[in-house]
């Protein structure tokens, strides 16, 4: 484990190495506790006359066993070795020479699960970011692309399957019970993007034949005995490489293409070239053991790591600084994937509010960065959700500003000029400006400034002069080391809704440049006036979420209740309706805070008779317009001051006010939804899932709750509907007999599935109340959790951190001791995972001050322990500042 060091990285001070290493020859002798790993080396002068400058490689805990130089061996005073690095003071005068290096490193023994590392019997890699420098001496950095030939050789016994990146050339018997393996990779890769795999797994085979013809094996290699519960993710492998050719004219390169899926990772998949390891959660599933949003993630990643192939593989990135360049840019790619896959304006909104989350809370917080940031302290800490899902929305703006034809040229330019590169957002933004002819100057400040801009709009009606007046001006909220924004260029797309529901035509737009729906805001005040309008619209902006801002619209309610029935558009129907229940709920949380009786207007209720009754409306769309903001939104909205406990009696009150305005319409409703036939994944029943999950919510919190979620629960023949009414047993009638006979159930029948309790473990975890610090605690002790599984601690300690506004922001701070003490235990097994859980007090600020105070004292407890590693250290401080 490294500790902090203090040093910063910036992006000005990149330079090129003075090194390349075009070809990288590995040998691993596999062995649990001892493997030797012989590296290879060709070392090549950037620069042929440059003479003198040390051979710097990067190391991290290694023990160095031999090196030679062009065969020889090296002097001892001719180099200088530590764990972390590897000098050779003066390298041959020759334009290109031979290193080969030997070390040594023991894979059971790493719980950090970065580098390589043994797990269930399986070996396995992660080297991205800095995974490579665990395994031997490298310039491990992205612009360093090497040709990579692997061997493998190990106990046939031990691990029959031995694979790594590129496609297999030979394998062999060695005598004594081994055998090898050999790979190579012919296109040059960044160390990140090495893997291997050994060990023994079942596999799922399938081949896909590309548009050239060209026959690809395909294998996902899983533990024996679960290759049943691969074929989604086969079937999703593969309509992920049609789609790809179709949209993007991006066909496969290799003739092997391997997913391996392992139990213990860090991270949900990472997508190594022709090698993509998967933590298991994200490939295995059936109706039994996976909710239909598991089959969703499980087909977006498989995507996601596939697209990689061409957006991070074939192009990658010239320094941790652009990373975005391929997580933001492959994020918007598996984004409109799995919206061509389900439905468009579900997807939508789904991303929006995951964006929303996530990453607007870092865009307001202490932990704040530009989608490019300019330096950083531990690059695992930045793998974020403003890099990977506002970075997605900066690629969509893109489209929107150029338009779906000149943004596909823009592409295939920037394929065309960079494959085989280490690229930067420059690059980027130049293909598609060189491919419209137009100029994204000002719209670039959307990759290197941080903060959620904010979009203030007035309106007026001139029925005389049958005009309609907009006023709109930008602001950009100052973020940590920035105290001062500039304008942005912002694409708000928007429509004027006439009283029949339709969008009203106009004559004609004078003010800031309006182009085919969108106003393109540039200044700080723009005033727009259309003219042919003769009655007072309602103004929907912000269509689709066309930039990722916030919006302060001076709008009467009847306008938001008209647009939240009528609006085309539908993510701005479900904006409008999610706008006038969140209105509702900050007013009712200050009431309930002033122990006043929660207010809440008939007319929302009503609005729910008429969401719920619009069959023109999918199923879907109509759960998520019916389900209230979650807590954490709420507080979002809100700010300041926040009283957790306030928000949650808020809410509970509202979903009771509309379940009983609606009681007999929600019956009949969740009766006729019943699934009647066999089990599918597909977007329509998934969504006929949700919405009768959404009434049963309702339904839970009138007389009779616990008996019907109970009913729910025992007649469920799927996760989906299992899970669902667990979630309100364990939620809304903690403690009842019907409670405490469901959990119970539920853990002996799926004792023996590690995924599957995961599911138990953050159910409870999220419980409301006061009791949960107890029970999280409790629970951190039961035979199916571990500390050393990625994957327990997020769905006991991350749901509990993150998912329980009442339980963690407990009055009495013990949910902040908890946090303390739960970090600083992780920490010693594996810093990246703590880092990240850690992030779950970024807001503790916006807590009301006694709450404040005690989130305070917790991250102070962490930050002043010696020895913190440079991931807990980073997120800590920088929490702190």
């Amino acid at each position: 484990m490294r500790t902090d060091t203090g040093q910063v990285f910036r992006l000005e001070d990149y330079r090129p190495s003075d090194y390349l290493i075009p070809r990288t020859e590995l040998r691993f002798v596999l062995s649990p506790d001892s493997t030797i790993v012989t590296a290879t080396l060709t070392i090549r002068r950037r620069d042929p006359s440059e003479r003198g400058a040390p051979l710097t490689l990067d190391g991290d805990g290694l023990v160095l066993r031999r090196l030679e130089l062009d065969g020889m061996p090296l002097a001892q005073d001719a180099y200088a070795a530590t764990p972390d690095q590897l000098v050779i003071h003066a390298p041959p005068a020759q334009a290109e020479f031979t290193l080969a290096i030997e070390t040594e490193v023991a894979p059971s023994q790493n719980t950090a699960l970065m580098g390589l590392y043994r797990s269930n019997g399986v070996y396995c890699t992660q080297c991205e970011a800095e995974g490579f420098r665990r395994i031997t001496y490298f310039l491990d950095r992205p612009d360093i692309l090497s040709v990579y030939t692997v061997r493998i050789e190990a106990l046939r016994q031990e691990a029959p399957l031995l694979l790594s990146n590129g496609n297999p050339t030979e394998n062999g018997d060695l005598g004594g019970g081994r055998h090898f393996a050999v790979w190579h990779d012919p296109f040059p890769k960044p160390s990140y993007l090495f893997a291997l795999v050994a060990g023994d797994l079942g596999v799922v085979a399938d081949h896909f034949t590309t548009m050239s013809g060209r026959k690809v094996s395909l294998g996902i290699y899983v533990e024996h005995g679960k290759q049943h519960l691969a074929g989604y993710a086969m079937d999703a492998l593969k309509r992920s490489m049609t789609w790809d050719e179709r949209v993007f004219g991006r066909e496969y390169d290799l003739d092997v293409f391997n997913i391996v899926a392992v139990s213990d990772f860090n991270m949900g998949a990472m997508e190594n070239k022709g090698l993509n390891i998967f933590n298991d959660k994200y490939v295995l599933a059936d109706e039994n053991t996976a909710t239909d949003a598991d089959f969703a993630n499980i087909e977006a990643i498989i995507a996601h790591e596939y697209f990689h192939n061409w957006t991070g593989n074939r192009i990658t990135c010239r320094d941790w600084f652009q990373l975005c360049l391929k997580e933001g840019l492959t994020v918007f790619r598996d984004h409109e994937f799995s919206a061509d896959q389900r439905s468009r304006p579900v997807k939508r909104i789904a991303e929006v509010r995951t964006l929303r989350a996530h990453q607007f809370p870092e865009d307001q917080g202490p932990l704040a960065h530009p989608v490019r940031p300019r330096r950083y302290r531990e690059i695992n800490n930045f793998y974020t959700a403003t890099v990977y899902e506002k970075g997605s929305e900066v690629v969509r703006m893109i489209r929107t500003i150029l338009g779906a034809e000149d943004f596909r040229k823009g592409m295939d330019l920037y394929f065309e000029r960079h494959d085989g590169e280490a690229a930067t957002i420059e690059d980027f933004l130049k293909a598609f400006e060189d491919a419209a002819g137009k100029d994204l100057g000002q719209f670039a400040l959307w990759y290197h400034q941080a903060g959620t801009p904010n979009v203030t709009v007035t309106s007026s009606h001139d029925a005389a002069a049958a005009q309609f007046t907009l006023q709109i001006e930008q602001s950009v909220p100052p973020t940590p080391s920035e105290s001062r924004k500039r304008l942005m260029h912002i694409p708000l797309a928007f429509g004027l809704v006439g009283s029949d529901g339709r969008d009203l035509a106009y004559a004609a737009a004078d003010g800031a440049a309006v182009e085919d729906g969108v106003i393109h805001l540039r200044k700080r005040r723009h005033t727009v006036t259309f003219s042919g309008i003769d009655e007072r619209p309602a103004i929907s902006l912000n269509r689709g979420f066309s930039a990722p801002i916030t919006l302060s619209v001076e709008q009467r309610l009847e306008d938001q209740l008209f647009l939240a029935r009528h609006d085309g558009d539908p993510f701005s129907r479900w904006q409008a309706f999610n706008t006038v229940m969140t209105d509702a709920l900050i007013a009712a949380s200050r009431h309930i805070r002033d122990d006043r009786a929660p207010p809440f207007s008939p007319a929302i209720a009503e609005l729910a008779t008429a969401v719920l009754g619009d069959d023109g409306l999918e199923w879907a769309f109509r759960a998520l317009a019916l389900t209230p903001p979650g807590e954490a939104d709420i507080a979002r909205e809100i700010g300041s001051n926040i009283d957790p406990d306030a928000i949650f009696a808020a809410r509970e009150a509202l979903l009771r006010g509309i379940a009983q305005v609606n009681a007999d319409l929600f019956a009949a409703a969740y009766e006729r939804l019943a699934d009647s036939g066999p089990f599918s994944p597909d977007a329509a029943s998934a969504g006929r899932r949700s919405l009768r999950n959404v009434l049963l919510d309702y339904r839970s919190t009138l007389a009779g709750g616990a008996d019907l979620a109970a009913r729910h629960f025992h007649a469920a023949s799927n996760m989906t509907d299992r899970a669902a009414a667990l979630t309100v047993l364990a939620h809304r009638h903690q403690g009842t007999p019907q409670a405490l006979e469901a959990l119970t159930r539920f853990e002996k029948t799926f004792s023996s599935d590690a995924l599957v309790m995961d599911k138990w473990f953050a159910i409870q975890a999220a419980a409301p109340g006061p009791a949960a610090v107890e029970a999280v605690r409790g629970l951190s002790a039961h035979p199916a959790f571990s500390f050393g599984n990625p994957n327990r601690l997020r769905s006991l300690f991350g749901t509990f951190f993150s998912g329980n506004q009442t339980g963690f922001h407990r009055a009495d701070g013990a949910g902040y001791a908890l946090f303390a003490e739960t970090i600083l235990e992780i920490e010693k097994r594996n810093p990246q995972v703590a880092a990240r859980l850690a992030t779950g007090l970024r807001s503790w600020r916006s807590l009301e001050p006694k709450r404040q105070e005690l989130a305070r004292q917790a991250l102070v407890l962490i930050a002043s322990t010696p020895g913190l590693s440079a991931d807990l250290s980073d997120i800590v401080e920088r929490t702190l500042a």
